[in-house]
């Protein structure tokens, strides 16, 4: 039962009560030790809840997410949730936060949700992009977001081959880090995509749920095959067996992109830009 009281300000008369507040976020997670606070280092949850603190002094609540980005990946439609007494109206809280936010993290939108809903628990799928930039040369300007891959062309082709058996439900194991509290590693894969504009590869995956690493590990195992020095169907073997001992190569975090996470109704529709769409990958 939400709990009323008056604010104290006299700018303020209506009465004051506890409400969850859905953000929408994005963030640039170079600086950052991923999403959920740790004892050492900079993270988004506590620098997000920070700002949370200096808007309501004395919050002690916690901002939950729709999945825990690894260190140094990215988010384009991260959506969190937090509740708050606050009496600033919920469309105003992304122009505050921001405020009080560094400029690597951004609140795109807010709305008011019932306090049944969860921004983890309540979401029935969640998209992941990871960048690859294939080219002989480096490129500067790109480093902190794709992975540098130029030995070889990557055939996209049979990228795209190795993919498609994975969509449905599975025991995906194989590509799931060790300390993983979840007690099993079943998922169901929704939707699978590579694509190539210029010197750009995107790999997008949608599933129910994301395993520890398991994109990172995905996209290692994927590269060794369009660099041909995997063929597909040892890939396919490697997953389906279970093999997480030959699923040795993880993609570095930062060509990894948290796309968006989707709910039984849409909350923030048509709000995300996709990245890479400056770079002709939309």
């Amino acid at each position: 039962m939400a709990t009323t009281r008056k604010w104290p300000s006299s700018s303020w008369s209506e009465d004051v009560r506890t409400r969850r507040l859905a953000l929408l976020l994005q963030y640039e997670g170079t600086a950052y030790h991923g999403w959920q606070r740790q004892p050492h280092g900079p993270t988004i949850q506590a620098t997000l809840e920070a700002a949370v603190g200096k808007l309501q002094p004395g919050f002690q609540g916690a901002a939950m997410a729709a999945g825990r980005t690894d260190a140094g990946v990215h988010a384009a439609g991260q959506v969190a949730h937090v509740d708050v007494t606050s009496p600033i109206p919920d469309r105003r809280w992304p122009k505050a936060l921001n405020g009080c936010l560094p400029p690597d993290i951004r609140v795109l939108a807010a709305r008011a949700v019932s306090s049944q809903w969860h921004a983890c628990f309540s979401a029935r799928w969640r998209r992941y992009r990871y960048l690859l930039y294939n080219h002989p040369a480096p490129n500067l300007f790109l480093r902190t977001t794709t992975w540098h891959r130029y030995n070889t062309t990557l055939n996209t082709e049979r990228m795209g081959t190795a993919l498609q058996p994975l969509l449905g439900r599975h025991d995906l194991r194989a590509f799931q880090r060790a300390g993983s509290s979840r007690p099993h590693a079943r998922t169901t894969v929704q939707a699978v995509e590579v694509q190539r504009r210029g010197d750009v590869v995107a790999v997008d995956v949608q599933c129910s749920g994301f395993l520890y690493g398991m994109m990172r590990l995905l996209v290692g195992q994927l590269v060794a095959v369009g660099e041909g020095r995997l063929p597909v169907h040892v890939f396919e073997q490697r997953w389906r067996l279970g093999k997480r001992e030959e699923v040795r190569e993880a993609a570095p975090p930062q060509g990894l992109c948290f796309m968006g996470v989707g709910y039984e109704a849409a909350l923030f529709p048509g709000a995300v830009p996709w990245p890479g769409g400056c770079l002709g990958v939309g």
